[in-house]
């Protein structure tokens, strides 16, 4: 990627928290962010390629957070902790919008991205466990377990906005599972 694809996708990926992708449109897109439709189209291909370089870009926002952590109840924790705070809201709804939409239009550019996503998680999770639990289908069980209880709670509090509640209900599931595995 060039640097002025770099600045363009860095600029679009904020407006795109701000507006979200539902009824992306290139021409006000290209208006807020000093380009123009035809400089996108050229440095990302499509309008799709540049909703999945988008995509991929949030993805990235997440990633991090892991990087040093080997225990999945550790991991859970940090995870929610991240999802949970107020300034990752447009994240998360964009992140949602993108995976509803996986499934309601599996040939668009969000294709596969429900699917990625589960991927990307589980994985991430994976590297949180021993290899001696990870290569296990308990281990497998227990990250999914994990992966399910955010996903649902994250649909939850961007419903309610309830962060208290949905906060002591992650806590109360993951020390429920953490007890029951050690």
């Amino acid at each position: 990627m060039t640097a002025r694809q770099d600045e363009l996708l860095e600029a679009a990926y904020r407006y795109a928290l701000d507006n979200g992708l539902a009824d992306l449109s290139l021409r006000p897109l290209a208006a807020a962010i000093g380009s123009s439709p035809r400089v996108l189209l050229f440095l990302f291909g499509s309008k799709d390629g540049l909703v999945r370089a988008l995509l991929e870009r949030a993805r990235a926002d997440e990633r991090p957070l892991l990087d040093d952590t080997k225990d999945l109840d550790q991991a859970a924790v940090r995870i929610w902790e991240w999802l949970a705070a107020a300034e990752h809201r447009p994240l998360l709804r964009l992140w949602t919008e993108s995976y509803a939409r996986s499934l309601t239009e599996p040939d668009g550019p969000w294709a596969g991205f429900a699917r990625a996503t589960v991927d990307d998680w589980l994985g991430l999770l994976a590297a949180c466990q021993p290899p001696a639990e990870r290569n296990t289908a308990d281990g497998t069980a227990r990250r999914t377990l994990v992966l399910a209880v955010l996903r649902g709670a994250m649909l939850d509090l961007l419903a309610t906005g309830d962060e208290p509640r949905v906060t002591a209900a992650v806590r109360r599931q993951l020390s429920a599972t953490s007890h029951r595995h050690h």
